[in-house]
């Protein structure tokens, strides 16, 4: 993957759009910070059944700290930018224009 102003294209050219969520976390007394709900901003949510892995970018892959999480039966990312968290959502234009006509 690469990114390109805010957003990345996987190998097979699938435009993945950064969006920037609300979360509940907690931060315990070692610093350590532990999402634990999600808040689109369309005003769905989703609980944060626990988180599988942290990591740090390598070779610049993102920014920030990637959270994977297991959000029901799922397992997804999440990202922590200093005090801001976003997520990658797949930036479909056929999709898009489907919608709006």
């Amino acid at each position: 993957m690469y990114e390109n102003i805010g957003k990345l294209f996987d190998l097979e050219g699938m435009c993945m759009e950064k969006v920037y969520v609300s979360v509940e976390s907690i931060t315990y007394a070692d610093g350590s910070i532990v999402p634990l709900k999600i808040f689109w901003n369309d005003g769905r949510t989703w609980d944060i059944k626990r988180v599988i892995h942290m990591a740090e970018p390598v070779n610049d892959e993102f920014e920030g700290i990637r959270y994977t999480i297991l959000i029901g039966s799922a397992v997804k990312n999440i990202y922590r930018l200093g005090s801001s968290w976003y997520v990658y959502t797949i930036d479909d234009p056929a999709h898009t224009e489907a919608d709006s006509s």
